[in-house]
């Protein structure tokens, strides 16, 4: 019996090999506890959404932040081994990410209300996809995004507010279009500065 054991220990071994892969290093790429984890989080955003507790941008930004650990791990196991302190770093970035959708599932009033404001939510959509493109070019550093991502939070809140009692009046109406115009013109001059000069 040991024998067997000890001849399919072998084979498994060069199979192993044979494959480019040693046993040590196949076990030292796993994380499964961290791809779990990150799959947890991913249906925790989509239950946020679709409750109105996280709003299109958030949950964009809570995207782009899991893929940077999918980043992150991808370049620690590509010398084939996540050591014990990069395993470490990776479950820290997802227990924070974690803990930040659960604050925004637990704190934030319903976004997501009726009293139907498409063209205002159609806006919201565009200006977050612009503030996401200004940090990708380099012209919107992460800390003016996130008081971008928190003034836009802002007029979710305000829409919240004013669709309570299911119907958004003219007056609000004009009131969150103004928000959302100061807010656009305040993203695009960003975008359009030479990142060069930005200082960071």
């Amino acid at each position: 019996m040991k024998s067997k054991l000890f001849t399919a220990s072998l084979l498994a071994s060069a199979l192993f090999v044979g494959l480019g892969f040693s046993p040590v290093m196949a076990q030292g790429t796993n994380t499964p506890r961290i791809d779990q984890a990150q799959q947890a989080i991913s249906a925790r955003i989509q239950q946020g959404l679709a409750s109105g507790h996280i709003t299109p941008s958030e949950a964009r930004e809570l995207y782009r932040r899991d893929r940077d650990i999918d980043v992150r791990e991808s370049r620690f196991k590509s010398d084939g081994r996540a050591t014990a302190q990069e395993r470490q770093q990776l479950r820290a970035d997802v227990d924070a990410l974690s803990a930040d959708v659960e604050r925004m599932i637990a704190n934030r009033a319903v976004v997501v209300q009726p009293g139907g404001t498409p063209g205002i939510d159609n806006r919201q959509v565009n200006i977050s996809q612009r503030i996401d493109e200004g940090v990708r070019s380099g012209h919107i550093s992460q800390r003016e995004a996130r008081r971008l991502y928190s003034r836009e939070r802002d007029v979710a809140r305000l829409e919240a507010r004013f669709k309570r009692d299911g119907v958004v009046t003219p007056p609000e109406r004009r009131q969150l279009r103004n928000a959302l115009t100061k807010l656009r013109n305040d993203v695009e001059r960003m975008i359009r500065k030479d990142p060069r000069g930005r200082g960071y």
